[in-house]
């Protein structure tokens, strides 16, 4: 793994999350709540490979 993929993985969910809370009214809860853990995910993930590259 490289920084520069963790920089991307991580802006990126961080991003998703920004556009399912904020911009998204229309959508069924159920999808919402998918968008969100999908958001989740790929910030825990670069969160948890940041952890293994800085040990």
């Amino acid at each position: 793994m490289n920084w520069a993929a963790i920089i991307l993985v991580g802006g990126f969910g961080l991003m998703w999350l920004g556009v399912v809370i904020f911009a998204t009214d229309v959508t069924a809860i159920w999808v919402r709540v998918a968008q969100v853990a999908f958001g989740v995910l790929l910030a825990g993930w670069a969160v948890q490979k940041t952890a293994l590259m800085v040990r």
